[in-house]
């Protein structure tokens, strides 16, 4: 009878915990950063949020691949760097999902990337249903960055904050009207 009373407490508990945690699970916002093209589709593009000045690694992303980076909502500030680096500010809603690509540009050595939000508005360059992000879709597969990405990070994470304070200043720089344009807002977040 004893264990019978513990099983069901446990049970009841249990029962009253879960609505808790699918309620937090349900405000994950997720960031989906993608890729393909074949201009610069050798060159690897590496991914970082730099929310509040620090650098936290997300992932390299290669051509065709995609990492899908769980957060919160709120602002935040994302960074691609490669032979240069490049920004995008990003305002997010608590249990969303939002897509940004990551485009390549010429360089100096090799390619440069930028961000940039896939809105819900057609007059975008970017955004859902059209044609260029289901082609996408189709081709892109999930990259968990492992322990491979954070070797390289480790190694190079000098040389990305040196990037980072270089051309920060230049994002600095920029119209409201760019800014605008590489700026993730909370009405851009996929809907299913």
């Amino acid at each position: 009878m004893k264990k019978l009373l513990i099983i069901a407490q446990l049970v009841f508990g249990l029962l009253l915990l879960s609505p808790v945690a699918a309620s937090e699970e349900s405000k994950e916002t997720e960031v989906v950063f993608l890729r393909s093209s074949t201009v610069g589709a050798f060159i690897k593009s590496t991914i970082y949020e730099v929310t509040d000045g620090e650098i936290k690694f997300i992932g390299i992303l290669a051509n065709k691949k995609k990492i899908s980076y769980k957060t919160t909502g709120g602002k935040h500030m994302f960074m691609v760097v490669s032979e240069a680096a490049d920004f995008m500010e990003a305002n997010l809603e608590d249990g969303k999902t939002y897509y940004s690509v990551i485009t390549p540009r010429m360089g100096a050595w090799k390619a440069r990337f930028s961000m940039w939000p896939i809105r819900n508005d057609e007059s975008s360059e970017y955004y859902f249903g059209s044609e260029k992000f289901n082609k996408w879709m189709d081709k892109v597969k999930p990259h968990e960055p492992g322990k491979k990405d954070a070797k390289w990070f480790e190694k190079n994470q000098d040389s990305v904050a040196k990037k980072k304070a270089k051309y920060w200043e230049k994002w600095l720089e920029k119209t409201p009207e760019d800014l605008a344009q590489k700026t993730l807002n909370p009405e851009d977040a996929w809907i299913d």
